[in-house]
């Protein structure tokens, strides 16, 4: 499976914005809707917090994709 990386600003992001930000979904509703509901995964865990902060380094799976996270330099 190819892992697409995304570069965020320091110092971190919120995984519903993360979601966005990938293209993943259109709309805070719909990232809201499908993390609590169980279909996003950071580090190979389900994660059901919105607003977890990604600060680098993390995968974040979604939907047969999977991104890493990494911060701009």
């Amino acid at each position: 499976m190819a892992v697409t990386v995304i570069e965020i600003d320091p110092p971190y992001i919120k995984l519903e914005q993360f979601l966005k930000l990938t293209g993943s979904v259109d709309t805070g509703g719909v990232a809201k809707n499908v993390i609590i509901g169980g279909e996003v995964t950071v580090d190979g865990e389900v994660c059901v917090m919105r607003g977890k902060k990604l600060k680098g380094g993390e995968k974040v799976a979604f939907d047969g994709q999977t991104y890493l996270c990494k911060v701009k330099v």
